[in-house]
């Protein structure tokens, strides 16, 4: 991951190069006469000109120029290390940059700025192992260089080091402010992955109430204690987990839905499962436990009583999944065909309203009506009908 935006170049780039301009005028001024520091000044302005413009090779040439008018113009040398770089010239960037880093007599900021260019320069070329001790370096030299340890932390994210990750993580959060518990969170969770996959249970579960400690609300956490305790045998441990998860986040209900009703079934809780999925149709949109539902109160009420129930709820949520179990349902129970079609045709007409009948080539943006301007990308004549969609 590029922790520096395109806008890098204006925002950061320029007014380093500005600064570059200006010493040079300055040091220009102390040593050579007007007329030489007039020329490095209209060179520099050249020199920006091309980089708004966005024309690095000829800032480049320009940029070399002034560097070899005075080679120990700092600010100038690392802009055109940067240049490199975004050229693709990354070896030329990196001699550049460790020249710099080895000048005597930088001040400790100019330390830090080479060492995080060179750094930069290490990942460009995916060169990770001398990224990290140079980024390592710089954190050494400057406790508080926030972009130096987000490039440890995505350089340990690349080699799956967990534990080096979170320390770094934990490293930014002190340095910034900057809360990194969701991050730290599920780095925790790949450990656990990791210790479960060996067998080694109290690791996995050790990693597991650190995940809790980083993101109390971690989804993902929960979803593995519930694993570990089904794994140990523990479904009562394992309901808890699981319906934790389904109550902190009700998108991942699917997910944890399967597992957790087999442990209902073995404890044989049936009517805790049936008051759970209850609470869950409040909260959770879509069919999975309406569906779980119908099976239940099928197995317990009989067939009338699920198809009516499943017909009732169809209204309010219409799916094409529940429509197949309405219809199964009917044929079992032997219902009236005409009232089958009925509720058939009114969920029929439900789901197409909800779906749209346009929808733009360019970005996808769906809608019920035609608009010879998407709304969302704003591109001219992108909007076309879809295929299954006709005018009568």
């Amino acid at each position: 991951m590029d922790f520096i935006s395109e806008w890098f170049w204006f925002f950061v780039l320029v007014p380093v190069a500005a600064l570059g301009g200006w010493v040079v005028g300055r040091r220009g001024g102390e040593r050579h006469s007007t007329t030489q520091v007039s020329r490095l000044s209209t060179t520099y302005f050249r020199g920006l000109n091309y980089l708004l413009n966005e024309q690095p090779d000829k800032a480049i040439e320009l940029f070399l120029h002034i560097a070899e008018l005075d080679k120990d113009t700092f600010e100038t040398q690392v802009a055109l290390g940067h240049l490199f770089r975004r050229r693709g010239e990354v070896d030329r960037a990196i001699r550049l940059h460790q020249a710099l880093v080895q000048r005597p007599g930088l001040s400790d900021q100019q330390k830090v700025q080479a060492l995080l260019a060179l750094g930069e320069d290490y990942m460009k070329s995916g060169l990770l192992d001398r990224a990290e001790t140079v980024f390592s370096d710089l954190v050494d030299l400057d406790m508080r260089a926030p972009l130096a340890l987000r490039h440890l932390i995505h350089i340990y994210q690349s080699e799956r080091e967990w534990d080096k990750a979170i320390e770094n993580a934990q490293r930014y959060e002190a340095a910034t402010g900057e809360s990194m518990g969701k991050l730290i969170g599920q780095f925790e969770c790949e450990l656990a992955d990791r210790h479960r996959a060996a067998g080694d249970v109290p690791a996995a579960r050790a990693a597991v109430a650190r995940a809790y400690q980083a993101d109390a609300n971690s989804v993902r956490a929960g979803m593995l204690e519930g694993r570990l305790e089904v794994e140990s045998g523990n479904d009562a441990g394992a309901i808890r987990a699981f319906e934790r998860v389904a109550r902190t986040d009700p998108d991942y209900l699917p997910e944890v839905m399967p597992a957790l009703l087999s442990c209902y079934e073995r404890t044989g809780d049936g009517s805790g499962a049936r008051a759970f999925l209850s609470e869950m149709c409040e909260h959770y949109r879509g069919i999975a436990p309406v569906l779980a539902l119908t099976k239940m109160v099928e197995s317990q009420d009989g067939v009338a009583a699920a198809r009516a129930y499943l017909a009732n709820e169809l209204k309010d949520r219409p799916s094409v999944r529940g429509e197949a179990a309405l219809m199964e349902l009917s044929i079992a129970e032997g219902a009236d065909p005409l009232a089958t079609l009925h509720d058939l045709k009114h969920i029929t007409e439900q789901l197409l309203v909800r779906n749209p009948s346009y929808r733009c080539n360019h970005c996808g943006f769906g809608a019920r009506s035609h608009h010879w301007q998407c709304p969302s990308c704003k591109e001219w004549g992108t909007v076309k009908p879809l295929l299954n969609y006709a005018v009568v």
